[in-house]
């Protein structure tokens, strides 16, 4: 159980076992009133990374193939609750053979003998919630081959936790961890025999969820484009559940749903990825198609910003920006310093992005992923347009102005945005004018720092000394993508074999430099490279013109057929890229 550090925490995870202990007692064995289908999607490297005993769990990897993965997460707190959602089943779903059926089984029946007392870990109503989708999800794959004494433990156990989610779910907080819960409940309570009294107060608690918790724009405080994503799968399946026994899916679950998808398609790139923002990651592959085709909504965005996103669209290229201000308080836990930050793909071959979230591979990496410096935008040296509050690791002193502006204009498709992130510290205000043909091949951009009034400039004044003010410019690149310097160009070759080509004004000093891309479901973080514009801010008013534009025997259109290489795993420091 995580670890509770104030009295109303304690208090939560003391109700938390008592309920647990009480849900241990009950003596019922449920059964299945409807035969389940797989509705998790898992990724079959993982699973077989877990058949050959080598676990990754939040930047935790531990290689041991005669352990149980209940012995990672007893000598592991900070991935415990991770390892007891069990989304890791999904994973082994996935392969699907003799072997991930039988390491499936023994972890499960592990976790009924070590936890199922409710004496121990595991009993948080998000986790249980987590945890009892997919052992019910996975139950035809679980059961295949147990006798009628280990069948009859394992819905006993389905029905223990049904019961404790039943009286839980209320400690859950709001938000995802709740969703969470309620999903998990009205699932169980319509798929077990004699569960289905919880299902009426635990669907009125959903709708409730989806009116406080989802905007009538299909936007959550966290602003975190893959938690969207997992919303959006845990109201499909309380749905889908809910249609095959004709009961009737209150207004506010529907009006959610249908707000949520026009939302996440305009956050989805050329390639079929989501944004990766505010740590979230691009969606684990197929999964973000099957929501969609899940929801059987088919409305299209309209214009302006989504969930604080911006999109620019032109040919096959994609490109989406973080046009308004971090999410704050509680739900900034995994917000990042992005502002004005953006991502740019061709079809299917990202180029431009950001770091990513390092929350999967430990506290260091977490911290500096959220960084603006880990961004594809303007960062001022040593410091951040948001700041990091080390006491609770909530953002602070984030932008409280964030400008975005769609001028039309003939022949391209244009964004202009500002921020005023360093204005307190510095006086200044970054502002950004980006411009997208509408074939695509051309992108071009302003980046202005400058001061506003004159306090603004007797701030700058006292900043900038004698030496002015350090800023750099950086553009994360995909790890696929071959970046070449040559003289004030760089030279970027695609896979697909593409070349795009980078230039400047010359306003600013320009360099490769390594970078990292931190992906979930990798040992290590990724070795890739950023290009980067260094300069000094002297004057009240610093200008940067920049562009990244197809080379001229660059086909219009390409039959991308090339596979993408897995890149090799290399030891970096968080420090190796800042």
């Amino acid at each position: 159980m995580a670890k509770a550090t104030t009295w109303r925490d304690r208090r939560t995870a003391f109700m938390n076992r008592v309920h647990a202990r009480r849900a241990a007692f009950s003596d019922i064995t449920p059964s299945f009133v409807i035969q389940p289908e797989p509705r998790m999607i898992g990724a079959i490297g993982r699973g077989r990374q877990l058949i050959t005993g080598n676990f990754l769990f939040s930047g935790l990897f531990v290689e041991g193939p005669n352990l149980s993965i209940w012995d990672i997460a007893h000598d592991n707190p900070d991935v415990m609750n991770e390892i007891h959602g069990s989304a890791w089943m999904d994973d082994l779903v996935a392969v699907g053979d003799e072997k991930a059926r039988t390491r499936a089984q023994t972890w499960v029946y592990d976790w009924i003998k070590r936890y199922g007392n409710g004496r121990s870990a595991g009993w948080e109503p998000s986790v249980a919630g987590r945890r009892l989708t997919r052992l019910i999800n996975h139950g035809p794959f679980l059961l295949r081959g147990q006798d009628q004494p280990a069948t009859d433990q394992f819905m006993r156990s389905l029905g223990q936790q049904t019961l404790f989610l039943a009286r839980r779910w209320v400690a859950a907080p709001h938000g995802f961890a709740r969703f969470e819960a309620l999903a998990g409940l009205i699932y169980a309570g319509l798929m077990l025999s004699s569960m289905d009294r919880h299902v009426d107060t635990a669907v009125k608690a959903l709708a409730a969820e989806c009116a406080s918790q989802v905007s009538s724009d299909g936007e959550i405080a966290t602003r975190n484009p893959e938690e969207l994503l997992e919303i959006l799968t845990l109201l499909n399946l309380a749905v889908q559940t809910l249609t095959s026994v004709k009961r009737r899916i209150p207004r506010n679950i529907v009006q959610a749903i249908d707000a949520i998808v026009p939302t996440l398609r305009a956050l989805r790139h050329s390639d079929g990825s989501l944004t990766r923002f505010h740590g979230g990651g691009s969606g684990l592959e197929g999964r973000l198609d099957q929501a969609f085709a899940d929801s059987g909504v088919r409305t299209t965005p309209g214009a302006g910003l989504h969930m604080g996103f911006a999109k620019l669209t032109g040919g096959r290229t994609s490109l989406i920006i973080d046009a308004s201000p971090p999410p704050t308080d509680m739900a900034s836990l995994k917000g990042h310093a992005s502002t004005l930050g953006f991502e740019l793909n061709s079809g299917r071959r990202p180029i431009i992005v950001n770091s990513g979230s390092g929350a999967r591979f430990g506290t260091e990496w977490r911290r500096a992923s959220r960084a603006t410096a880990s961004h594809s935008t303007l960062g001022l040296d040593g410091v951040s347009s948001s700041r990091l509050n080390t006491d609770n690791a909530e953002l602070s002193e984030t932008p409280d102005t964030v400008r975005y502006n769609a001028p039309i204009a003939e022949g391209r498709r244009c964004a202009e945005l500002s921020h005023n992130g360093y204005q307190t510290s510095h006086g200044l205000t970054h502002a950004r004018i980006l411009q997208l043909s509408i074939d695509g091949r051309q992108l071009t951009c302003e980046d202005l720092l400058t001061t506003l009034d004159d306090t603004d400039d007797a701030k700058f004044d006292a900043a900038r000394g004698t030496d002015g003010v350090g800023y750099k410019i950086r553009f994360h690149l995909h790890p696929d993508v071959t970046a070449t310097l040559d003289h004030q160009n760089v030279f970027l070759a695609l896979k697909s074999g593409e070349t795009w080509v980078f230039t400047h004004d010359g306003a600013a000093e320009l360099s490769l430099a390594p970078s990292v891309y931190l992906q979930n479901g990798r040992l290590r973080p990724l070795g890739t490279h950023q290009v980067v514009l260094s300069g000094r801010a002297m004057s009240y008013a610093t200008r940067v013109r920049w562009s990244l534009a197809k080379a001229q025997d660059t086909p219009t259109a390409l039959r991308d057929l090339v596979q993408t290489d897995v890149a090799d795993d290399v030891e970096y420091t968080p420090g190796d890229f800042e």
